[in-house]
């Protein structure tokens, strides 16, 4: 369309500017010619946190945070939750289409092929602490497969990526089981080439001397639509971590353990273990009124509830919320769900949370889940990343195929001292003090 332009007038000069609007935004360097002089570096955005910037064009994953509306490639995540296993989801994610029953097949094959780690790769986790925390022993092993196929670096080679691909999802289940299984002191199991992807993390996890491990259909069900729901989420903090690191065409191993790194904070991936805290702390229903209107007065948080992005509510809670009744038909009903039904009742019915937009997010009911399904706090964020690996490597591989993208450099607005000379040792006091 010809009036797809931004016209911009300089008060400071009076020059007018005009620049193209493409999908709703306009380039960050067609500012720069906005100057004052020649001398002038030119307009630049001041964004901190990323709150209205695009950093990429991208083909994966469309999310409208004020329709409460999340699609992968196109599909409803409602229908992939209900329909497809995680590895058809996670086919879909890095190839753009559903698999056929043959492609599904052999990605199968593909990934649990790859389920298996190096011998020396258990030394080096073995090497952890007893009480060592599960994600850091994530990162640390993710990072240390980079030494074991050095054939990663590799990565404009598309053979190549493809086997690191099928290597991270197969392994991460099979580094994550260990991590847990170490901090507990039990003997490690390997994996099951019988077993689909979900189950055959359970067994690692949770076999102890039965001849043969047999995982729950509820659980295991449950822990699919967990995967799916958590398998990519747009630009957040870690895959905008995995993009930043991958433009510097570091090996896609180093680049996942850096986005491990950041899916641990707590604002991020350990916010549904904050969740259970809060609930923990609340104790019982009576005592919610009262939390409440410390919440009101701003002497707490309330977990759980609100997003960067959603201002509706989170379509992933809404069928976390349904699986969560088939797990307790099956372990028992978790008094911590009375407590998070009745916050959102009143979440959803009282003015004060309305107005702000306050609706529960995934990470509200996925950690009850988690822990009535036998999974301790420490393992709720690794949970995260298995699944979100493959979110991670389909952004990191539409980026290795983006012709408009460069290694990430964000600009600065410089605020510090003006140029000045280093003095003497003697002088500095005496400058120090006159100054302040």
């Amino acid at each position: 369309m010809d009036n797809e332009t931004l016209t911009i007038t300089d008060n400071r000069t009076d020059q007018t500017y005009t620049v193209p609007i493409s999908r709703g935004t306009i380039r960050a360097m067609d500012l720069r010619q906005i100057k004052t002089g020649a001398d002038d570096f030119g307009l630049m955005t001041y964004d901190p946190a990323f709150m209205n910037t695009a950093s990429c064009q991208s083909a994966i994953t469309y999310l409208d945070g004020d329709k409460g509306i999340l699609r992968y490639r196109g599909y409803p995540i409602e229908q992939l939750a209900e329909n497809c296993t995680f590895l058809e989801v996670a086919y879909l994610l890095l190839n753009g289409e559903l698999p056929t029953e043959d492609e599904l097949g052999s990605w199968n094959r593909e990934v649990l092929r790859h389920t298996m780690i190096h011998e020396k790769l258990k030394k080096v986790m073995e090497g952890f602490n007893y009480d060592a925390h599960p994600m850091g022993m994530l990162m640390g092993a993710v990072a240390a497969l980079s030494t074991f196929y050095p054939d990663a670096r590799n990565i404009f080679d598309p053979a190549s990526r493809n086997e690191q691909i099928s290597r991270l999802i197969g392994k991460m289940p099979t580094i994550a089981a260990y991590a847990y299984r170490h901090r507990l002191g039990l003997p490690y199991v390997y994996p099951d080439p019988e077993l689909c992807y979900t189950k055959n993390y359970m067994n690692m996890l949770w076999k102890r001397t039965e001849p043969k491990y047999a995982a729950n259909p509820v659980i295991a069900h449950a822990l699919e639509v967990l995967f799916i729901l958590h398998a990519d989420h747009e630009q957040n903090c870690s895959t905008n971590t995995m993009r930043a690191v991958g433009s510097s065409h570091a090996d896609p191993y180093a680049t996942t353990a850096a986005a491990i790194a950041a899916l641990w904070g707590p604002l991020h991936g350990g916010a549904n273990e904050e969740v259970l805290r809060m609930l923990d702390e609340i104790g019982k229903v009576s005592e919610i009124p009262g939390f409440i209107a410390q919440v009101k007065d701003g002497k707490r948080k309330l977990m759980g509830f609100g997003h960067r992005v959603y201002k509706n509510y989170d379509p992933r809670a809404r069928i976390i919320k349904r699986v969560a009744e088939q797990v307790f038909e099956v372990t028992g009903r978790n008094p911590k769900l009375d407590i998070a039904l009745e916050l959102e009742k009143i979440a959803l019915s009282d003015e004060y949370f309305i107005k702000r937009k306050l609706y529960p997010n995934v990470d509200f009911y996925s950690g009850i889940i988690y822990q009535a399904m036998g999974f301790t706090p420490d393992q709720f964020t690794v949970l995260f990343a298995i699944p979100r690996t493959v979110g991670w490597l389909a952004q990191w591989q539409e980026l290795l195929g983006d012709a408009d993208q460069k290694i990430a450099r964000p600009r600065q607005v410089y605020i510090g001292q003006d140029a000045r000379d280093v003095v003497p040792f003697a002088q500095r006091g005496k400058l120090q003090t006159v100054t302040a």
